[in-house]
């Protein structure tokens, strides 16, 4: 770790590539939105929709902040851990990669597919049913048996954030340790 200068520098890079692979993903997640027909947020509604915000508007807003907060703190929580075992520290673009993608199935496995099993897809489930406004009972109804497309989809899709996570923070401790070295 010599060359990072303090250890806070390396939080401080893993933290802003999971904000900018947040973002990334975001907008990926927009233009599905757009190619599948719905309307463009539809994905973070229905974070917002699941956790109660029955508001269009509001669930999407919700739905966004959570997404990209989630992203950030992975990322944050990657530099963290990359700290106390070395052996995860990003020290290049193809060892950032390779640990991102490491990042990004954790990510599902341990958060996405748990939430998405018991908590978004039964609330979606019961909308059908029981929705409080129309909004809510179309997105309900485009997502009716589409949970196991979900699932394969947010695979990749998380497999991309990793990706992108691993190559900023990678790329960014790469250059702090090239700058070090011309320095010294």
């Amino acid at each position: 770790m010599e060359g990072l200068n303090t250890p806070r520098m390396l939080i401080v890079y893993c933290t802003l590539a999971g904000l900018i692979s947040a973002w990334g993903i975001s907008g990926l997640l927009v233009i599905v939105d757009i190619a599948s027909g719905t309307p463009p947020g539809t994905f973070f509604a229905v974070i917002g929709l699941s956790l109660g915000f029955n508001d269009p508007f509001s669930a999407q807003f919700i739905g966004l902040g959570l997404h990209i907060l989630t992203g950030t703190v992975a990322g944050n929580i990657f530099g963290q851990i990359a700290l106390f075992w070395q052996k995860l520290i990003p020290y290049d673009i193809k060892r950032g990669v390779s640990l991102g993608l490491i990042v990004g199935v954790t990510l599902w496995a341990v958060l996405f597919l748990p939430l998405t099993t018991f908590v978004i897809q039964p609330n979606l489930d019961a909308f059908l049913t029981s929705a409080p406004n129309a909004y809510v009972n179309n997105i309900a109804n485009y997502f009716a048996g589409l949970y196991p497309l979900i699932v394969g989809g947010s695979l990749l899709f998380h497999l991309i954030y990793g990706a992108i996570l691993g190559f900023m923070a990678g790329r960014m401790v790469e250059l702090r340790l090239w700058m070090h070295r011309k320095q010294a």
